[in-house]
C-alpha cells in the first residue's frame, strides 16, 4: 500500500511539472501575456513582444508617417518608437509590434525578470540547434527551418526549397520558438515583407547608431546576422535573465 501511494505521489508530481512547463506564461506591463518556451539553457518568448511602454510606465512613441520614422534618426535624441505592421492594430495579436532599435536602450523594455535577447544569446540559440553555426553573416544554413512556424498560415514559403510540392516539409519548429513573418520597416520608413521576412533586434549597447539582428526569410532555412542602423524597425524577442 505504502508503494502504490509512493507511486500516486510520483504521478502526480510529475502531472504537476508537465503542466507548469506547458504552462510558462510572462506578462508585460501592457497586460499582454507571452509564451514562453525553454530551447537548450535559455528560456525564451515564443511570441514576439507587443508592449508600447517600458516597465516604468514611460511611454514609447508610436511612429506612422514614413517620414516621421525616417526623420527621428537625425534628431539629437532620437525617439524610442515602436509601429504596428501597416499601422493596423490587428497586426498586433500575431506579430506584435515593430521596433526601433533605440527602444531597446536602457533595460527596460521586457517584463520585470527578462531582457532583450542579446547578439550572445541568440549565437547561442543557433548553436544549439545547428552545432556547425558560425559567428557570421550566415549563421547558419538549418536554424531557421527549426525555429519558424510550420505551415503556411503565415509564412508564404516556409521552406528553403521553396518550389517544392510540399512547401513545408523541412520546417519543423523543434525548438518551439515559432519565429513569425512579421516584416521589417526600412529605416526611411516604408514597411515591407510581412508574411516572407521575419527580423529581430539583439542588443549589446555598443554602437549608438547600430545595432545587431537577425533575419529569417520564407525561402530559405537560414539565419542570417547583420548589423542595422537603429532606425530600422524590427520584431523583438525576450530571454528570461
Amino acid at each position: 500500500m505504502k508503494s502504490r501511494g509512493i507511486k500516486l505521489s510520483a504521478i502526480i508530481l510529475f502531472s504537476l511539472s508537465f503542466t507548469a512547463l506547458q504552462a510558462q506564461t510572462v506578462k508585460d506591463i501592457d497586460g499582454n501575456v507571452y509564451k514562453a518556451v525553454k530551447i537548450g539553457s535559455q528560456t525564451w518568448m515564443s511570441e514576439n513582444l507587443k508592449t508600447t511602454k517600458y516597465i516604468d510606465g514611460k511611454a514609447l512613441s508610436l511612429i506612422t508617417s514614413n517620414d516621421a520614422w525616417a526623420s527621428n534618426s537625425n534628431a539629437a535624441l532620437p525617439k524610442p518608437a515602436y509601429c504596428w505592421y501597416e499601422n493596423d492594430p490587428k497586426n498586433k495579436s500575431t506579430y506584435g509590434a515593430l521596433y526601433n532599435g533605440y527602444a531597446i536602450n536602457g533595460g527596460k523594455l521586457c517584463p520585470t525578470g527578462w531582457h532583450v535577447s542579446t547578439d550572445a544569446e541568440w549565437h547561442i540559440l543557433v548553436l544549439y540547434l545547428d552545432p556547425k553555426a558560425e559567428n557570421s553573416t550566415v549563421e547558419s544554413s538549418i536554424a531557421g527551418n527549426k525555429l519558424k512556424e510550420t505551415a503556411t498560415t503565415h509564412w508564404a514559403r516556409p521552406n528553403p526549397d521553396a518550389w517544392a510540392p510540399t512547401p513545408n516539409k523541412d520546417v519543423t519548429n523543434e525548438s518551439g520558438f515559432t519565429a513569425l513573418p512579421g516584416g521589417i520597416r526600412n529605416y526611411d520608413g516604408p514597411m515591407v515583407a510581412l508574411g516572407s521576412l521575419g527580423g529581430w533586434w539583439s542588443y549589446t549597447g555598443e554602437d549608438k547608431s547600430n545595432e545587431w539582428n537577425r533575419l529569417m526569410s520564407s525561402d530559405y532555412g537560414y539565419v542570417t546576422k547583420s548589423k542595422g542602423n537603429k532606425n530600422y524597425g524590427y520584431s523583438i524577442r525576450c530571454v528570461r535573465d
